[in-house]
């Protein structure tokens, strides 16, 4: 969420900002609940300062003995309570509809986050590895898993409906070393793992911001509860409405969880495989940090999540997205793709985000900084995939295949798997 004074001081800054990303914004409508609500604040503020003068000459009349006095300064001061009541109420309602308007503004892109109307208009900021070249013909990861009995993607549709997947035997396996494999990596370069619920309440995702803008993608229960739509919802939220210690910065979490995703207006795309489903798995990563020291963070988290992929010797590139592309709550976006054969070309399957304070003012994380006048700041927070699970095994799948129909392991994989290769049933 951005601050209020911020935009009231910045109209240009934020308009000119806002038209970069596509997005609607009612500056008028802006002003208009700000002047309202900041007057009835003031009112508010005015009446309570009469009141509280009036009631001390209540006593000094009763002691002076005019008691007629004193009943009409009481009648004065249940008056002004009465005033204070009302518009109170009215101040809180133009409060809501003043928080909605905010809530449903997105980030300001940051000064590293290029201009730019869509995806063709993200730069590419560097490549590894040398996406293979068969002397065979090569199959796509969703022919693939099911002639090794790997996936089973019709069993799957009859057990809960299209774009749900069934792994079994050394495809289940896979998966499992693949999360695996992922934690150890990164709890290994100081990541903390948590282990958090998969279902989220209301000001969970709120303090995100998936709610209220992007209802329609998530899974929701009768009780009014979420079905996560990544684990960086719960991660970030742990520490909602704290106030962290300086020395305690930059905390790096990290966590498994399965994700669950409506996908709503994505018909048509990526319906095949593993691409685009209702329920992956991915690894995620989360960090909290000084306000200075953010974008460093984004620099080591995006490696971070790189370094997975140098591990299992995927070929990738790296692109900064542009206003036009970048989501809803961050500052600034390095988008990881990985190469795919089945597409000729490279596919997403890590996105590490810079929300600035974004984030932690809608969640209201900050931290004591003594070295501050303002005494608590907002932190920054950032999220990133570590990675994507089940992209990850399409592109091990697919660049790891044999010309007999079989798919070498990963060097890495291999102590988790238990086998070298996976091969015909």
């Amino acid at each position: 969420m951005l601050d209020a004074r911020f935009i009231r001081e910045n109209e240009e800054l934020v308009t000119e900002a806002l038209r970069n990303r596509h997005a609607m914004w009612d500056i008028g409508r802006f002003k208009e609940l700000d002047a309202n609500r900041r007057s009835l604040i003031s009112e508010v503020e005015r009446l309570q300062a009469e009141r509280n003068a009036r009631s001390k000459e209540i006593g000094k009349l009763m002691k002076a003995g005019d008691k007629d006095a004193a009943d009409q300064a009481k009648a004065d001061v249940r008056a002004i309570n009465d005033r204070i009541e009302g518009i109170s109420e009215e101040r809180d309602r133009v409060q809501a509809r003043f928080d909605e308007l905010l809530l449903a503004i997105p980030n300001i892109p940051g000064a590293g986050c290029p201009v730019g109307d869509d995806e063709n208009d993200n730069p590419e900021v560097r490549r590894w590895g040398i996406p293979r070249e068969f002397d065979f013909e090569m199959k796509p990861h969703w022919d693939l898993g099911p002639e090794l009995g790997i996936i089973d993607f019709e069993r799957a549709v009859k057990l809960a409906g299209s774009r749900f997947t069934l792994l079994g035997g050394l495809g289940a396996r896979l998966e499992r070393a693949l999360i695996n494999f992922m934690i150890d990596t990164h709890v290994e370069s100081g990541f903390k793992e948590w282990w958090p619920p998969y279902m989220a309440n209301v000001e969970t995702l709120t303090g995100t911001g998936q709610l209220p803008k992007f209802e329609e993608d998530l899974f929701k229960t009768r009780e009014g509860m979420y079905l996560i739509p990544t684990a960086e919802v719960v991660l970030t939220n742990i520490h909602r409405d704290e106030i962290l210690s300086v020395e305690d910065l930059p905390l790096w979490y990290c966590a498994f969880t399965p994700c669950f995703r409506e996908e709503a207006g994505s018909a048509g795309r990526d319906t095949r495989g593993l691409i685009r489903v209702h329920q992956f798995d991915k690894v995620e990563m989360v960090k909290f940090a000084k306000p200075e020291e953010s974008y460093a963070e984004l620099e080591s988290m995006t490696a971070s999540a790189e370094r997975i992929l140098q591990l299992l010797e995927l070929p990738y590139r790296v692109v900064n997205l542009c206003t036009g592309d970048i989501g809803f709550s961050a500052a600034q976006t390095y988008d990881i793709e990985v190469w795919l054969p089945s597409y000729g070309d490279y596919k997403e399957i890590s996105s590490c985000s810079n929300c600035e304070d974004f984030q932690a003012r809608r969640a209201n994380i900050r931290y004591k900084d003594p070295d501050s006048f303002k005494g608590n700041r907002f932190v920054h927070t950032l999220n990133g995939s570590g990675l994507a699970v089940g992209r990850t095994m399409a592109a091990v799948i697919e660049n790891y295949q044999q010309a007999d129909g079989s798919i070498r392991v990963p060097d890495v994989l291999v102590p988790y798997m238990g086998v070298e290769t996976i091969s015909p049933r």
